[in-house]
């Protein structure tokens, strides 16, 4: 445990994670993630905008930006000597590193999720969800760790080794110290982060941001996963969702790589994270690029979502 008559901005990241009892290994894992964002960072503020000129496998254009940071998260966990394997978004495959060692972790990473927003100055994120062994195609109950990073105004680290929700953020040494601890979730949200296009709603969905709506919430939506979910977690009364649409029931947001971690962040917070259907740490992956429909934030809204549309809607078609 921590000792008293320390102040929550001596505590360093590797220090808190030793102190809360995390296993070695998966202290180590997490601190190279962070030694790789001090470089995503400065790549942010100092690197090239121009398109790398290549694309990732969901056909869209990669930036330079990145390609880079993609690199800088490969290397560091090649290096770190406790990962198996490892699932880049920028990627389409899975990247053996050490698959026969035994104790070690596989990463599956966003490196630059919502890299579109920096040429105009919006905040960005990489998101890194950790699982036992060398298998990735694990439903997401099964993750040791999640966290993600915020580039923003100011640079923040967010995890979970399923004992709670903690916050770090970057100091001048660039090193990583305590912001708040065991963040937790009201029952209720007041703010509202809606993705897709409202047009294309479903008619069980509609009916939410109508109750959401009703009941006061108010539209908080900036185009990115990353700051948008840290502004329900640090707010500690929101809803984030990226829906089923006609013409895409199965959303846009990606399992692997974003919602399990981004679900079990919530829950370890007291929140929930479903597919409007289903937990979402229940699914079980079938493929690194499958898709899922995302309801996640305050408990009492994410089940109203659930109740709205299974009882307005037909269950999607199978296949």
């Amino acid at each position: 445990m921590l000792k008293a008559g320390k102040t929550k901005f001596q505590i360093d990241l590797r220090r808190y994670l030793r102190e809360d009892g995390v296993d070695d290994r998966l202290t180590h894992l997490i601190c190279e993630v962070a030694e790789a964002s001090k470089y995503i960072v400065n790549s942010i503020r100092t690197g090239d905008l121009g398109v790398a000129g290549t694309s990732n496998l969901y056909g869209e254009e990669q930036l330079a930006l990145d390609v880079l940071a993609d690199r800088i998260l490969r290397k560091r966990l090649a290096k770190s000597g406790v990962v198996s394997n490892v699932a880049s978004e920028e990627t389409r495959d899975v990247i053996a590193v050490s698959p026969h060692c035994a104790g070690n972790f596989s990463v599956a990473f966003d490196p630059l999720d919502g890299s579109s927003l920096v040429d105009v100055n919006l905040a960005v994120g990489t998101i890194v969800s950790v699982f036992p062994g060398s298998d990735l195609l694990q439903a997401g109950q099964r993750q040791v760790a999640a966290l993600y990073i915020l580039y923003g105004p100011r640079t923040t680290l967010v995890y979970t080794t399923g004992n709670g929700v903690h916050e770090f953020g970057m100091n001048q040494l660039m090193e990583y110290t305590l912001l708040r601890r065991n963040i937790r979730l009201e029952p209720k949200a007041v703010i509202y982060s809606p993705g897709g296009l409202r047009k294309r709603y479903t008619s069980g969905v509609r009916e939410f941001v109508d109750h959401l709506e009703e009941r006061g919430a108010k539209l908080r939506y900036s185009g990115g996963l990353v700051p948008d979910v840290n502004q329900v977690l640090m707010k500690r009364s929101g809803v984030f969702f990226y829906p089923h649409l006609q013409g895409a029931p199965q959303g846009k947001l990606r399992l692997l790589f974003e919602l399990n971690p981004m679900a079990l962040l919530m829950e370890q917070a007291g929140g929930a994270a479903s597919n409007g259907r289903q937990r979402i740490l229940e699914l079980q992956p079938g493929a690194i690029d499958e898709c899922q429909p995302f309801f996640c934030g305050c408990r009492d809204d994410v089940t109203r979502a659930e109740e709205l549309i299974v009882n307005r809607e037909q269950p999607p078609a199978p296949g």
